[in-house]
């Protein structure tokens, strides 16, 4: 396993091996990594000759008042993982060269950005679609894996693939969970015991729509009500939002008709967590 630092020298290597006809499987973090994280590096290591992962904390998609400085760093335990996952290279970059001074150019995914997560992030989503198209250009992968997770982010790299021609395919897998079903997060360290049992209620939630679905429930509001409803019998969790969307576009859905997205966002204590499942019609 090689780490690279400058991404010149990385475009460089990967543009020749793409040259000698090498499929590239890229795995974009931000460290911290989990079992969600290896479930991507393990399908990206099957299905490509060549595997590469990144690891950055992109600062531009935290705002002032998030917790960047304190956002977890344990790239020891980060490398040894990936090594032991057959990873080919770790590009390991610095925010300067990443964004060097003077850098002004952002990617922005219209309409997307500005839902769900994006009402309270503020230019959140530029900041991921930025570095994302960014890594894009320095990895030139064959196909990038993302997690089901981070669901609007996943749209909004489907989107920025799909209008900008990028050759890039985009595979994203299931959500991972521990077993009691709160969905594996790196922010998931700064959960103390009882906070994790508390959160367990997000994803309880969403069982609980999914029960609803399978017997026959297609009416959103009805849905979304009983999610907020039983999320807010939990005191110590103070909801974000609970919202019942299309998958691709990320809008309102009023009456099940096909595959829905139900996406929720949560506090527990100073911790934000996200959730979401696919209500799936047979």
């Amino acid at each position: 396993m090689k780490i690279i630092r400058r991404p010149q020298e990385l475009q460089k290597l990967m543009l020749e091996l793409k040259r000698r006809n090498k499929t590239i499987g890229f795995v974009p973090t931000m460290g911290a990594l989990h079992a969600g994280h290896m479930s991507l590096i393990q399908a990206a290591r099957k299905e490509n000759s060549i595997l590469v992962v990144s690891i950055f904390v992109n600062p531009s998609q935290f705002s002032p008042n998030e917790d960047l400085n304190r956002y977890p760093r344990p790239l020891k335990q980060d490398l040894a993982l990936c090594r032991g996952c057959g990873v080919d290279f770790i590009f390991l970059p610095s925010p300067e060269d990443m964004y060097p001074e003077g850098f002004t150019t952002y990617v922005t995914v219209e309409g997307l950005s500005g839902l769900l997560c994006g009402r309270s992030r503020r230019n959140h989503f530029r900041g991921v679609a930025t570095i994302v198209a960014k890594l894009f250009n320095i990895v030139c992968p064959s196909s990038a894996y993302f997690g089901q997770k981070d669901a609007q982010q996943a749209a909004i790299i489907k989107r920025m693939i799909k209008d900008l021609n990028m050759p890039v395919k985009l595979k994203v897998l299931p959500i991972i969970r521990g077993s009691g079903g709160l969905a594996l997060s790196s922010r998931n360290i700064y959960l103390n015991q009882a906070e994790k049992e508390d959160a367990l209620v997000l994803s309880q939630a969403l069982r609980l729509a999914e029960q609803a679905v399978k017997k026959g429930q297609r009416t959103a509001g009805t849905i979304v009500n009983s999610v907020k409803k039983f999320i807010q019998k939990k005191r110590t969790v103070t909801l974000d939002y609970a919202a019942l969307v299309d998958p691709d576009d990320l809008l309102p859905v009023k009456t099940i008709r096909r595959d829905s997205l139900l996406a929720l966002a949560a506090r527990i204590h100073r911790t934000r967590l996200i959730d979401n499942t696919v209500l799936k019609l047979k």
